[in-house]
């Protein structure tokens, strides 16, 4: 059975200054995109450098999760690490990832060039580092969609079913309402 750690890095909310709504979020999307029963994993920890590494490695190398899903931390602030731990723990870095999110949240912002967001994997995992504010999650992952729903730019989840599946994870289908999975005919069960 797929499984999913999802991670929000917030110095505020791990203290509970404010609610967290970027796991919320992730949960509620992932329910309605993915087809079938999956688990989730999360974790709620501060903008520091080791306990984002030792997280992210917990969530691979204990927990076994095919998908590693962090948000926030990853603008030019100084307390902004999520990129660089991340990084830290990779085994691969997946460029496309982050770039195809730059290029999403571009048609909605133009400061999404100071994201640093990446794609790794570590192992058998895909890890991807995304926006924190729960609108943006939502645009990362489905991509931008014209006003009778047609894809202008694919959204990141898109490439995840097939990611995992070439990591020797499990068969993922789709909502294709909400984001259609990509795999190549060969590729397709």
């Amino acid at each position: 059975m797929l499984k999913i750690g999802l991670v929000s890095v917030s110095d505020r909310a791990s203290t509970g200054i404010y609610e967290d709504k970027g796991i919320p979020e992730l949960v509620t999307w992932l329910k309605q995109a993915i087809k079938g029963d999956f688990l989730v994993e999360t974790r709620l920890i501060p903008d520091e450098q080791p306990i984002v590494e030792q997280t992210l490695i917990e969530l691979v190398d204990c927990h076994c999760c095919h998908l590693v899903l962090t948000t926030g931390g990853t603008g030019p602030a100084k307390r902004d690490i999520t990129p660089d731990a991340t990084l830290a723990i990779a085994d691969k870095v997946m460029p496309g990832f982050g770039e195809q999110m730059r290029q999403i949240s571009l048609h909605f912002v133009p400061t999404a060039i100071l994201s640093r967001q990446v794609g790794v994997i570590r192992h058998q995992t895909l890890i991807l580092n995304l926006p924190g504010q729960p609108k943006s999650i939502k645009e990362t992952l489905e991509g931008v969609k014209d006003a009778a729903g047609h894809v202008l730019v694919h959204g990141i989840f898109a490439s995840v079913p097939y990611c995992i599946q070439l990591l020797d994870g499990p068969y993922i289908e789709t909502q294709d309402e909400i984001i259609k999975a990509f795999r190549p005919k060969s590729a397709i069960k």
